[in-house]
């Protein structure tokens, strides 16, 4: 599944999102989005505010977060494990091609 031109704009664009259009965006109900907040998976600007908003980036991971969630039929605490698993992954390929380009 491909995100629509308007969303790459917006997430180039867009610096904050606000709770609602996380959720919406997310494709995930409102207590599971919650839940990936509370364990670490998503991370507000600030947790304590009365109402919490995001780096924009973030939509990008509750959207994957929805994906694996739906593929694999897992709740919100191995969502987050994966996520967490990804995002290391992630950090590991950066610094590898990071490596390879210090050698090369």
């Amino acid at each position: 599944m491909t995100a629509p031109v308007a969303d790459a704009l917006c997430f180039d664009t867009m610096t904050e999102v606000t709770w609602t259009e996380l959720v919406t965006a997310s494709g995930l109900p409102e207590p599971e989005l919650r839940e990936l907040v509370h364990y670490g998976a998503l991370v507000p600007r600030d947790p304590a505010a009365p109402t919490w908003t995001f780096e924009a980036r973030w939509i990008t991971v509750a959207r994957s977060a929805s994906r694996i969630r739906h593929d694999f039929e897992l709740d919100p605490h191995a969502v987050s494990v994966v996520l967490g698993y990804l995002e290391r992954i992630e950090r590991l390929e950066a610094e590898l091609r990071l490596l390879r380009a210090q050698r090369g």
